[in-house]
């Protein structure tokens, strides 16, 4: 939440200009206030977990919220029951035909990551949601898969398959302490990490883009469209203390070629209780996008795209 501050103060200018939500007390007189609305297009299979997760980051802040369930209208879940889906998700094409909008759409990743993208059998419903964003969401937040397909589809940044899978919690560098998303971050942060696939930073910087957060080991990780009004995340804040542990559980029971999530458990020992290093950012990450939107949104939801 802002600060409100005389525009004549010292620390108005100061704090400004170290990232600081800082309002004079003009603007605060104007404002409006309403629960913003805020969406998530559900792409992973366990819908519930997922959901979860997000509402979890996105429900801490004093800011209420109006929290909408999206999915694909072209594809069926197999990991959800249907009643679940029927009673609490609706499908794209009918919030579309709605004409709603959205003071925010988070759209997760999918673990599709090895089919190139147009392949995707519902590339084509997900590339008219992200023409969609832009005249109905303020603010679009992209996570792994669904960062990278908007960078492709707005700017035709390519990914690229990694020789093994990028796997455990890494540290990054923030690269942007004043930018409204990284208030409070640390100059060094701990970021689960899970794919088979990369952005490299050069074709990153070729399309105009901003990165805030990068690893020296697995490479860009928060990056900022602004022209899209738009942030891409290709690693995963929201995941739970046990969610690494699950995939690799998981993987070793298939008998597939999996390495120990590196820097998770104590000393790497899988047989250790691994401990989450990441929370504390993972909120101030979603809590700062949550406020940002609120601080610029319009009061008129109609207003949005215009």
């Amino acid at each position: 939440m802002p600060i409100t501050l005389p525009e004549t103060l010292p620390a108005f200018e100061i704090l400004s200009r170290e990232g600081v939500m800082v309002m004079t007390p003009e603007r605060a007189a104007r404002q409006e206030i309403r629960p913003l609305r805020i969406g998530l297009l559900n792409l992973m299979p366990k819908k519930i977990q997922t959901e979860n997760q997000f509402a979890r980051l996105i429900g801490a802040t004093p800011i209420q919220i109006d929290f909408q369930l999206i999915r694909i209208t072209s594809h069926q879940t197999k990991n959800t029951a249907a009643e679940h889906m029927e009673t609490f998700y609706r499908p794209f094409e009918e919030v579309e035909a709605t004409g709603e909008k959205f003071d925010g759409l988070i759209i997760t990743g999918a673990p599709i990551e090895k089919i190139p993208f147009e392949d995707v059998t519902y590339w084509d419903e997900i590339s008219r949601i992200f023409d969609w964003t832009q005249s109905h969401v303020f603010s679009t937040f992209g996570v792994c898969w669904g960062g990278m397909a908007m960078a492709y589809h707005f700017h035709g940044v390519q990914k690229h398959a990694l020789d093994h899978k990028a796997f455990g919690c890494f540290r990054h560098r923030n690269l942007a302490p004043t930018s409204p998303y990284l208030r409070g971050f640390s100059d060094d942060v701990l970021v689960p990490v899970s794919r088979w696939t990369e952005m490299h930073q050069d074709e990153i910087d070729a399309a105009g883009l901003t990165t805030l957060i990068a690893s020296d080991e697995t490479g860009p990780c928060l990056v900022e469209d602004a022209a899209h009004r738009a942030l891409y995340i290709f690693n995963h804040f929201e995941y739970d203390s046990g969610t690494l542990k699950e995939e690799y559980d998981r993987d070793v029971e298939a008998g597939k070629a999996i390495n120990v999530p590196k820097n998770y458990y104590p000393d790497d020992d899988p047989s250790q209780v691994p401990l989450n290093r990441w929370r504390s950012h993972a909120h101030l990450l979603y809590g700062n996008w949550i406020n940002q939107i609120y601080q610029d949104t319009p009061y008129d939801l109609a207003e949005i795209g215009r």
